[in-house]
């Protein structure tokens, strides 16, 4: 008996949470432990059996394999050696979740019943009694939470704990701009000349004056700016300052956090950053604030991108973007935090190949807007990303001038190739003809794709319907934009056509022994991280934006933005952003260990590579987004 008990001791010790019990509790939790030998086919339960003991028991498979399926006989999920099978153990999830969240509209539960179980080898299992198990597990609260919590909130508890540790590892890392800025603003009125803003500077000790007019801000003058557009052009120093401000300066809120500065600086590229509160100004922040506090390495490499010279000099660049994403995300990063960097770093270097197009060919003949799509316009990019770019043209432009924009579109998306951007496979590219038209034909295009939502058009909308201006008139993607997010808003057909589409794409069911559970119950090597985790969030974020009119394109913004709206209650927007933000994690840690190995970074997770309670967290984030898709389903 001893030995037995000892065996049952050895097994469960290392499986979570009995992981967290010192050896005597697990002794008294093998005690309780009841050990079942079933065949292969033999039904554990069947829904349709009323009849049956329903005693609530956790299942410690210790051989073998068990199935679950729903009352439609769909596979829901297999247990093999190690996993805890807690499915029948569903009532007292539901009855606690369902107190908790009481007050929402929808209430996602850990998992769906009625199920039917049954062996699907010859199993050698553990049971216990689930209430008897709660008794033993008064004394430790972290591995009794871990039983009684539904996914959503072991994930909450999961990304609650990776945000402190990345705080600690990292003070820029989601750190409140209270942090760091500096109040209030040093101003200065239109009427001041360019002489007494240079003077005032000096005497303030400041590098930048916030330029007012009837206590308003209307544009920043820098240092720089009084060397360049004053002492280098050779203007008298008597003029007024408002000649050489920057009108419609980028602003931020004090809201908002150190990395999310840092980003726009870098996307911007400025070094000075106004900081208001309600739309008020009320204070500074700098590059040089961000900088003493985290010396990162982000801000010098943007700078040193804005100046190189040629083509060959941003190639030489953009090696180093590999070892600066291994870099912030060994420093405990987010995912959100490096998309945002590396997606700004990617908008630097399109913008100085802009400016080497625009060198190279003349200015442009008319306005225009160049724009991308995809990861880099949602701020979710990673390194070694392919190209996803587009070009609105102003209405204005004759045949002629259209070959203009034709010659910079091959040079810029040239460019970027070279820098390690591949062309997309997609040929979404402003190299495309179709990609690189006036504004009058993209807003047609996106009135056809939302009055015929045919295959095409839904994929098309899943590209376009994420853009960002990364340099030009921000005006013509906004006008497109507005006059969509109208057409959208009022198009529930369309919404359900695209909801049908996104939902196309579904998370894993598990993991069984070392392979990824999919829905047809085959096993695939791998766990394709972007699509089949990331994609599925993403495309939900955007029915969102669409279905409430939100402009964001950012999906953690958008999901935010959207809470408490109709489309989603804020339970179920944090639930969703916490495993958006695991599997992001996890994609980035995965793609950095392949980087610092020389290797090209993907997406794809082997189960072997991460630890058994990472593996239950990532089972959290399945069910959380299955869930979402669920509901989706029934709107």
């Amino acid at each position: 008996m001893n030995a037995t008990l000892n065996d049952i001791v050895d097994f469960i010790k290392v499986i979570p949470p009995f992981n967290l019990l010192n050896v005597e509790d697990c002794h008294l939790i093998a005690k309780r432990t009841s050990i079942g030998y079933y065949r292969n086919e033999t039904l554990l339960n069947d829904y349709k059996n009323e009849y049956q003991d329903k005693q609530a028991l956790l299942y410690i498979v210790k051989k073998g394999v068990l199935a679950y399926y729903d009352k439609e006989g769909e596979l829901q999920g297999k247990f093999s050696e190690g996993d805890l099978c807690s499915v029948l153990c569903t009532d007292l999830y539901n009855e606690k979740c369902n107190k908790e969240n009481s007050n929402e509209k929808y209430v996602p539960i850990r998992e769906q019943v009625p199920i039917s179980l049954r062996a699907e080898e010859d199993c050698l299992l553990y049971a216990i009694d689930f209430n008897e198990l709660n008794v033993l597990l008064s004394e430790h609260p972290k591995a009794l939470q871990f039983l009684l919590q539904t996914a959503q909130q072991r994930l909450q508890n999961t990304m609650g704990a990776i945000t402190e540790s990345a705080l600690i590892a990292s003070s820029l890392t989601n750190a409140p701009i209270t942090d760091y800025y500096n109040s209030p603003a040093i101003t200065i009125t239109t009427q001041a000349s360019i002489q007494d803003a240079a003077q005032y500077m000096t005497e303030k000790g400041v590098s930048c004056l916030v330029i007012m007019t009837d206590k308003q801000p209307v544009g920043i003058v820098t240092d720089k700016d009084i060397r360049r557009r004053c002492v280098a052009e050779g203007l008298n120093t008597q003029q007024a300052v408002k000649d050489i401000m920057t009108a419609n300066m980028a602003t931020i809120d004090i809201n908002l956090c150190g990395h999310d500065a840092l980003a726009l600086m870098i996307s911007k590229r400025i070094h000075h950053l106004p900081v208001t509160k309600h739309g008020y100004l009320i204070g500074m922040l700098t590059a040089t604030d961000l900088m003493n506090q985290e010396g990162h390495h982000a801000v010098n490499l943007s700078s040193v991108i804005h100046k190189a010279s040629s083509v060959e000099a941003l190639v030489e660049l953009s090696l180093m973007l590999p070892k600066l994403q291994v870099s912030m995300a060994k420093l405990g990063a987010s995912a959100d935090y490096l998309g945002k960097n590396i997606s700004a770093l990617t908008m630097a270097f399109t913008i100085r190949l802009i400016e080497l197009a625009e060198l190279k060919l003349g200015n442009a003949p008319v306005g225009y807007a160049w724009l991308c799509a995809g990861s880099q316009a949602r701020q979710e990019q990673l390194v070694y990303s392919d190209q996803d770019n587009a070009l609105i043209i102003d209405d204005s432009a004759t045949p002629q001038q259209e070959l203009w924009f034709e010659a910079f579109a091959h040079f810029v998306c040239d460019g970027l190739a070279a820098c390690g951007y591949i062309y997309c496979p997609g040929n979404i590219m402003a190299t495309n003809p179709q990609w690189r038209q006036k504004k009058r034909v993209w807003q047609g295009y996106f009135t056809d794709w939302v009055i015929k939502p045919d295959p095409q058009a839904l994929l098309n909308s899943s590209v376009f319907f994420d853009l960002a201006t990364v340099h030009g008139d921000i005006q013509l993607l906004q006008d497109v934009r507005r006059k969509m997010l109208k057409q959208t808003q009022q198009n529930t057909l369309f919404q359900a056509h695209l909801s049908r589409n996104a939902l196309l794409q579904k998370p894993p069911l598990g993991f069984f022994r070392d392979f990824v559970l999919i829905h047809d119950g085959k096993n695939k090597k791998g766990l394709d991280l972007k699509h089949n985790g990331l994609a599925p969030i993403i495309n939900l974020a955007r029915i969102y934006a669409l279905a409430e009119g939100i402009e964001d394109v950012n999906t953690i913004m958008r999901l935010r933005l959207a809470a408490g709206t109709p489309s989603l209650s804020r339970t179920e927007s944090a639930n969703l952003i916490d495993a958006f933000e695991l599997l992001g994690m996890l994609r980035a840690e995965h793609q950095a260990k392949q980087l610092a190995n020389g290797e090209e970074a993907d997406s794809y997770l082997l189960p072997k590579e991460i630890s058994r309670l990472e593996r239950e967290h990532l089972k959290d984030a399945f069910k959380v987004i299955k869930a979402m898709q669920s509901y989706r389903q029934m709107v």
